[in-house]
């Protein structure tokens, strides 16, 4: 079936001299692993560049439900950055962000508010000129993505003194019998954060060690809830960025 969709592209892998094996996760595909072919000429080698993480394209592909590697027919860029590419702080980030979606996505059906919010996360990003709203981007990312996969944090039963439960996503009067959960005083910091978004997220101010910190524990989050979540490659540049 030849089939049109939009989609982000989150990583690519060399297959031969002209053949790229594209991992993306699409508007009406979800996750997706496609091959394409890039000839050996000055629109090919224009052509390769769409394929950078994160750019968002539109897509003709031969999809087959029951082949792991599909067909690429034809594709274009859908939106281009105007920012991103060519700002060494935020590409970092997007970076972070691609690995990040790479294995927080992995399993993804087709999911439209999931494409959507990462399309519309995206372009916010390229469109910002607030250095600390680029700062503090991937934290407010990756905790709102969590509605979308299914393990949104529940607040409703914070009071102050209370235990956060990684493994339950709720808070708790007293510690779990397990090990997976934040203190008191980490447990305040996830109400804070679930406070913030792209517009409101410059005004509240972390330090560098603050900010790690919190990378770190939503990433242990992303862990517990998501099958062999890894230790992403990127974070060491991320934490020395900010």
């Amino acid at each position: 079936m030849l089939a049109t969709t939009r989609a982000i592209v989150l990583r690519t892998v060399k297959f031969s001299e002209n053949q790229l094996i594209v991992d993306m996760l699409t508007e009406q595909l979800g996750r997706m692993s496609a091959m394409c072919r890039i000839p050996k000429t000055q629109k090919g080698r224009l052509k390769k560049q769409f394929f950078q993480p994160l750019s968002i394209l539109e897509l003709q592909v031969d999809h087959r439900p029951n082949r792991q590697l599909q067909h690429m027919r034809d594709a274009r860029l859908a939106n281009a950055y105007t920012s991103i590419p060519f700002d060494a702080t935020k590409l970092s980030v997007a970076l972070f962000t691609a690995e990040f979606l790479t294995y927080a996505t992995r399993n993804e059906q087709p999911n439209l508010p999931l494409f959507r919010y990462v399309e519309s996360s995206l372009l916010w990003l390229d469109a910002n000129t607030t250095p600390m709203k680029t700062a503090n981007f991937h934290l407010v990312f990756m905790l709102r993505l969590s509605r979308f996969v299914g393990f949104y944090p529940n607040l409703e039963g914070y009071v102050p003194g209370a235990f956060f439960d990684l493994e339950a996503s709720s808070f708790t009067s007293l510690p779990p019998l397990h090990a997976n959960f934040l203190s008191a005083a980490d447990s305040a910091l996830v109400v804070t954060l679930m406070r913030m978004t792209f517009d409101t997220m410059h005004l509240f101010r972390f330090s560098r060690d603050e900010r790690n910190r919190f990378t770190e524990v939503i990433l242990t989050y992303y862990r517990l809830h998501v099958p062999a979540f890894p230790e992403l490659r990127s974070l060491p540049i991320l934490q020395q960025l900010f």
